[in-house]
């Protein structure tokens, strides 16, 4: 008795085959530099909680002030940054040029509510400090509640 095989198997081979061939031509790329490369980052933080403030220390290295954004609403501190690199080599006759973007993106929930009006941020020699001080709530009197 003659064995049926699965047309199918055959394309999936073809595909398989393909999607290789297209994960080393992309390997190729990025070696050579023909492909620009966009990089996203994680942003280590720290948060100490003093007293009467905040304090979140953010590591931004080779970031200039200017590429840096902060924002704050709904207990919700972001931290967006973004640069260009630009990079220019001479081989022989020819000029080439790399260009590389990078960004970097941190959100952080505060566990208490603070004083947006008078947040400040500071950063220096490739670290972010933002000093959020904290709202002083006067707890609300507490209500009874009865149970029927």
């Amino acid at each position: 008795m003659m064995r049926r095989t699965n047309p199918f198997d055959d394309f999936e081979s073809m595909f398989e085959r393909m999607s290789r061939q297209f994960e080393d031509m992309g390997r190729q790329f990025d070696r050579s530099g023909m492909m620009p490369s966009m990089h996203t980052h994680d942003i280590d933080i720290d948060v100490a909680d003093h007293d009467s403030e905040l304090v979140i220390s953010a590591d931004l290295p080779g970031y200039e002030k200017d590429d840096i954004s902060l924002s704050i609403a709904n207990r919700t501190l972001t931290i967006d940054a973004s640069r260009e690199m630009t990079e220019e080599l001479a081989e022989g006759e020819y000029l080439r040029r790399e260009r590389r973007h990078e960004s970097a993106r941190r959100t952080v929930r505060l566990p208490v509510a603070v004083d947006e009006e008078n947040t400040s941020a500071t950063y220096r020699n490739g670290v972010l400090t933002v000093t959020l001080p904290k709202l002083d709530v006067e707890p609300d009197d507490s209500h009874r509640i009865d149970i029927d």
